[in-house]
């Protein structure tokens, strides 16, 4: 299967398979792939909170493509393939595990709220906590005694999300620490990718600024999502810079309205 050529679809002839808070995902050009849709919509609260905020879906597309990307190379088995444009990628189809898996390096959020943490202290170590993704019940945290009871995956699964959790939090906290920025927290989905018989757990959705904390080392200013989520503004101008940062994007380039439109 050539998946560095993929054949052109119009977005008017494609088929909708998904639409979620941030993302719309199509039917891909081959059998086992998907294009993955990055929107403009920011979401807080399971979605009571919304706005749509020009060029944030552009940022989090090219940001993400790059720390799958960089997952890819160092062995950590994700659904990227590729990027098909500003706003796109291409990405094989997995049956996605319904469990926010959020990794934790410093005490902020609700960790902070519900165990009365002072806001940056640094946790003993990193703590892997889920969460079932259900928006009516505001995703509740659940433990490895509920995941395995309602099916959700099974103890080897969870092991090995453990595990991808693990590289994957070595691996982000390296990247961002070279660009003079602490990784607090994030969050991250896994899915089971299917190879005729053969199945694996591979790290799925995006990881963005949508899913991560980010702080400024020296300033401690947030570089996140947190910024819409307090009502602080400068979002877009935040995002750009961690993909500033991280070498993505130049200094002239644009994140305005680019690739091929949503179609209603």
């Amino acid at each position: 299967m050539d998946f560095l050529k993929p054949r052109y679809i119009p977005m008017n002839r494609r088929r909708r398979i998904y639409e979620g808070k941030a993302k719309v995902l199509y039917e891909g050009p081959e059998p086992g792939t998907l294009i993955q849709h990055f929107k403009d919509d920011a979401t807080a609260f399971n979605a009571k909170k919304h706005e749509v905020i020009d060029g944030k879906g552009v940022l989090n597309n090219r940001i993400s493509e790059h720390i799958f990307s960089n997952l890819n190379d160092i062995g950590v088995p994700t659904h990227f393939i590729r990027r098909l444009n500003m706003r796109e990628q291409l990405i094989r189809e997995v049956e996605i595990i319904p469990l926010e898996v959020v990794v934790r390096n410093v005490a902020a959020g609700s960790l902070s709220t519900k165990l009365g943490l002072e806001e940056g202290t640094q946790l003993p170590r990193s703590i892997i906590e889920f969460y079932y993704k259900n928006d009516a019940l505001n995703d509740p945290m659940v433990s490895e005694e509920h995941i395995t009871a309602f099916g959700w995956a099974t103890p080897q699964e969870i092991d090995d999300i453990m595990a991808l959790a693990i590289r994957v939090n070595d691996f982000l906290s390296g990247l961002f620490l070279g660009a003079g920025i602490r990784l607090v927290d994030f969050k991250m989905e896994c899915g089971r990718l299917w190879e005729g018989d053969m199945m694996r757990i591979v790290v799925a959705d995006e990881i963005s600024p949508d899913s991560c904390r980010l702080w400024d080392i020296k300033s401690k200013d947030k570089m996140d999502k947190d910024r819409f989520r307090r009502d602080m503004g400068g979002l877009i101008e935040a995002y750009t810079e961690v993909a500033r940062r991280l070498g993505i994007m130049g200094e002239n380039e644009k994140t305005g309205p680019a690739g091929p439109r949503l179609v209603q």
